[in-house]
């Protein structure tokens, strides 16, 4: 598989670096955390102009018809500043249920909007009992007259305090844990029988608790076919973290590199120490390894073959919750006391790695899956 980039995907990149180097460093993160919004409505509606909102959107609804790839490029180089806008939670997410789980008309209806920046979306997925099961939904949708009222509860949904549409996944037939019984519906922002409750993350972002009591939902797609779109939709917002992952722990390594050449203690900068040089170098590795599965999983984010998507998927999730916490954790400590304490960025970073460890299944349940799939006693043995 050739993993050079396009002469497309350099200009994104391109474009990128500098959109995060001069308008979005860590600072404004910083500044934003403590806002009621937690990012910028202007610098969200500015990547819909930039076109970056519809990048991996179909060309029916106005997107450019690109790959998670392109929006890996974008998102590896959010993650070296900690860009606060909901890509992921709006585009990833919210977008791609739609793409995977609506019609062409609803697509256009409510995927329009966004691409162009007017609007946001939220995927409602999580449930307290789920366990990043998509399948395990207690949230009921009934018919009425000639819709629907859902009932239940959705945590942590990412952008849910601020989107415009909710994205809900709820039952309409079967057991707890049966996918054919699970469908998807969009609820507007201010819905009668709605309450959103904004939750605060560790990393300084925001993220909702959404009661629906009664609430009314336009059903998107078929009934009862929502399991494997979500599944597919899970595994690529799975992919575009560890992307961002990979943004965090390279500026990590660097930011690294440099206090080692800078920091002196005796008169001489520590990074003369050979101890410390070995550290470092370790962390060198651990990125090159989270860059090598981060490329593979979102280049085979894109397949309709689960098994394939899902191997590479949960491959580079577990690197990135081990290694990627590691160069993390490795380079706070050599920071020194320094590193742990709010005024320094690495700490920031920190934060948001454990956040994205947490995402869209951790370690344990990436391993368990990987070891589910046919083929590993093979080639365990």
């Amino acid at each position: 598989m050739d993993f050079q980039l396009t002469e497309d995907q350099k200009m994104i990149q391109e474009t990128a670096a500098s959109f995060v180097k001069k308008d979005s460093p860590v600072e404004r993160m910083r500044k934003l955390r403590d806002t009621e919004l937690g990012y910028d409505r202007a610098v969200y509606a500015q990547m819909g102009e930039l076109g970056w909102l519809g990048l991996p959107m179909p060309e029916s609804v106005g997107g450019f018809g690109g790959t998670m790839t392109d929006a890996a490029i974008l998102l590896e180089q959010f993650g070296s500043t900690l860009v606060p806008e909901p890509y992921t939670a709006s585009v990833i997410l919210g977008g791609m249920a739609l793409v995977h789980g609506a019609s062409d008309a609803q697509q256009k209806e409510l995927l329009g909007p966004m691409v162009e920046g007017e609007t946001s979306l939220a995927l409602a997925w999580a449930e307290r009992q789920g366990r990043y099961d998509a399948s395990n939904v207690e949230t009921k949708a009934e018919k009425s007259g000639g819709g629907y009222v859902l009932r239940g509860e959705k945590v942590w949904v990412l952008n849910g305090h601020a989107a415009d549409h909710l994205i809900v996944s709820a039952r309409t037939s079967g057991g707890p844990r049966d996918p054919g019984g699970v469908s998807l519906f969009a609820v507007p922002k201010g819905a009668g029988g709605l309450t959103v409750q904004t939750v605060k993350t560790m990393d300084g972002g925001r993220a909702a608790r959404v009661l629906l009591d009664g609430a009314e939902g336009k059903l998107l797609g078929d009934e009862g076919a929502a399991a494997p779109a979500l599944g597919w939709v899970l595994d690529k917002a799975a992919a575009a973290s560890c992307a961002e992952g990979l943004g965090i722990a390279n500026a990590v390594l660097w930011m690294t590199v440099e206090y080692l050449k800078t920091r002196k203690q005796f008169g001489l900068p520590i990074g003369i120490f050979q101890a410390l040089q070995h550290r470092a170098v370790d962390m060198f590795v651990q990125v090159e390894l989270l860059k090598g599965t981060s490329i593979l999983a979102n280049a085979r984010a894109e397949e309709s073959d689960a098994e394939a998507r899902q191997r590479a998927v949960s491959a580079a999730k577990a690197t990135l919750t081990r290694n990627g916490f590691e160069v993390v954790a490795q380079g706070t400590q050599l920071h020194g006391g320094i590193g742990v304490t709010d005024e320094h960025d690495i700490s920031l970073y920190f934060k948001r790695m454990r956040v994205l460890n947490a995402l869209f299944g951790d370690e344990d349940a990436h391993v368990r899956r990987f070891m589910s799939l046919p083929g590993f006693e093979e080639d365990a043995g």
